[in-house]
């Protein structure tokens, strides 16, 4: 028997369901897999040959895809990865030959205060320290692959500083007259260092590179993730690496990662990472893990490959789209569905009692802080005024063509007549609603959630994009920031306004995807405005080139592309058992 999710940590249950656990093998022979395909990291974890899985299986029909995303959350998450590994233990408890795919956890937030990303309680991803801390080594790969970029960059000006045109002739290197002034990248880690978000590099002599302010972002946010995430092939991969843009020259126009000639050796580092990781849920259905980019600073999506290959190989393929539907099911919706070609059968939007509350009048949590009580006692009102959001964010969904399933992700502090008022108020909305215990109960809990998806995936939809590719760039920001967002029109700064300009006048720039930078935490780009704000604008200070990628990448509000650490990281409660090497405090 599981141990009990109420009485125990999260690192507890899994390590005890290791005990338990099929190998990779196991799982390769119940997926269809020939030998060739499967590539083990030990004897639990497994890289997966994606182009011999998609030739060979070509012809199969795909299965149905199914998207898990989520209203807007509390600062502390709600529960969206559990849900989805709940809802795939559900399905297979049905007898469903069903597959999770999900995104890597970033060591940022699995160090600080929102923890792992393997889901929690009875409805987990494990091995969870191989999860948790590293994988495969695919974030590693993206590190060094955007850093070399960096590298090659820096290296770059202080030899055309310090040496002639003719010199430079002699080394086979044009001037490319790099501006200092006007570099697009940052370097990348995976923590959450404010302390480096700027920085000033080149201190020292003449040979200690060349003095400029810098900073770094965090690993995920990079272009080099995003490529991850929408690359078809190796082939598709390494055209796009190409297409970086790093910097601008003093004339304006872009320095690419090719001008750099650094490109190819770039890819090299990701010849590994771009084949997906096969790992298990607590129950031992497959889960795929590929990518890890987050949703409010990046595209928030697993791998076009992953949901390649997922489909192919199950009958239903469950995939996540980072934090809440304005930000990660739009960019599932408009990006990675349009690069993709894949349309999908269904969207469950996960709902919490407690981050209803939070957007109905509740104090909002503080991470690392106790939670108000009046998230553990009953309280209607704020439920039902909390609903706002809820029914803001299925009418979003609506707006592909989808109903969505709401799943309501029970706690055990929720009760009766806040759940019912839930129910009452998405049922109204035209939503399916289901009760979902997988947390407490694993699949046995989610039978419900998963007999509604079930029954979604047979619904007639006509999924359609809120925008076009041939509409002018600026329309489309707009288009988002009040059909999806809720405000009432967009205003820029004049930094950001210039580059739109510049852009919508670039052919190669214009038709490119729109790729938002935006709080998750609130409709708007203002955190601290819960539910649904109503007469807002929102505020672009910046926009970014993700030629590679293929995005576009308007920055609103004041996010970062640089996470902080908070007060009570999780890092504080993190050991190793030194006579077993097990690691203990993940959550």
């Amino acid at each position: 028997m599981p141990l009990d999710p109420t009485k125990h940590a999260d690192w507890e249950i899994a390590e005890e369901a290791e005990s338990r656990m099929k190998t990779v093998y196991q799982l390769g022979e119940e997926l269809g897999l020939e030998k060739e395909e499967l590539l083990p990291y030990g004897h639990y974890v497994a890289k997966l040959d994606y182009q011999k899985i998609l030739n060979r299986l070509k012809d199969r029909p795909d299965g149905k895809y199914i998207d898990v995303t989520a209203i807007t959350p509390t600062p502390l998450g709600e529960g969206k990865s559990t849900s989805l590994v709940g809802l795939v233990q559900g399905m297979g408890k049905r007898g469903k030959n069903v597959i999770a795919a999900i995104r890597q956890p970033s060591g940022g937030p699995t160090m600080n205060v929102k923890g792992s990303a393997a889901g929690g309680g009875l409805a987990q991803c494990i091995p969870l320290t191989e999860f948790s801390l590293g994988l495969t080594g695919d974030i590693n790969a993206v590190m060094n692959a955007h850093n070399l970029a960096m590298v090659a960059l820096t290296s770059r000006m202080q030899h055309e500083f310090n040496y002639s045109d003719k010199f430079l002739a002699k080394m086979g290197l044009r001037r490319l007259d790099i501006d200092p002034r006007n570099v697009e990248m940052k370097w990348v880690m995976d923590f959450c260092a404010q302390a480096l978000r700027n920085i000033t590099i080149g201190r020292g002599g003449r040979q200690d590179g060349f003095m400029m302010d810098s900073g770094f972002a965090i690993a995920v946010s990079s272009e080099v993730m995003a490529i991850l995430s929408v690359a078809t092939d190796l082939k598709d991969m390494r055209e796009r690496m190409s297409r970086i843009v790093v910097a601008y020259d003093k004339k304006g126009n872009p320095i690419t990662t090719a001008d750099l000639e650094v490109d190819g050796a770039m890819t090299a580092w990701m010849v590994q990472a771009i084949k997906p990781n096969l790992m298990q849920t607590l129950e031992g259905q497959p889960c795929l893990v590929h990518a890890g980019p987050f949703a409010n600073i990046a595209i928030g999506q697993n791998s076009i490959i992953e949901d390649r290959v997922g489909l192919k190989l199950g009958d239903y393929l469950c995939t996540e789209s980072g934090f809440a539907a304005d930000i990660g099911f739009e960019k599932f919706w408009n990006l990675k569905c349009r690069i993709s070609g894949l349309k999908p059968h269904c969207a469950v939007l996960v709902a919490t009692i407690r981050a209803l509350k939070c957007h109905g009048g509740a104090p909002i949590p503080i991470p690392g802080q106790p939670l108000d009580p009046g998230y553990s006692q009953e309280n209607v009102e704020w439920v039902e005024k909390g609903c706002e959001n809820l029914v803001h964010l299925i009418n979003v969904i609506k707006k592909s063509g989808m109903s969505p399933v709401v799943c309501i992700n029970a706690f055990y502090t929720d009760t009766e007549n806040e759940i019912k008022a839930v129910r009452r108020i998405a049922e109204a909305a035209g939503a399916r609603v289901a009760l979902s215990k997988h947390w407490q109960y694993g699949g046995e809990g989610a039978l419900e959630l998963a007999d509604a998806v079930i029954e979604a995936c047979e619904d007639k939809n006509e999924f359609k994009f809120l925008y076009e590719l041939s509409e002018p760039l600026g329309q489309r920001i707009y288009k988002v920031a009040t059909e999806v967002y809720g405000a009432d029109g967009v205003d820029y700064s004049a930094d950001a306004m210039a580059k739109l300009k510049r852009m919508e006048a670039d052919p190669d720039i214009s038709s490119m995807g729109v790729c938002m930078v935006k709080t998750h935490l609130s409709l708007s780009d203002n955190p601290n405005l819960k539910g649904v704000p109503k007469g807002w604008r929102l505020f672009v200070r910046d926009i970014l080139t993700f030629k590679g990628a293929g995005f576009v990448v308007p920055v609103a509000g004041t996010i970062n592309l640089m996470p902080g650490t908070g007060s009570n990281p999780a890092y504080r409660r993190i050991d190793v058992d030194v006579e077993t090497g097990k690691v203990k405090g993940l959550f």
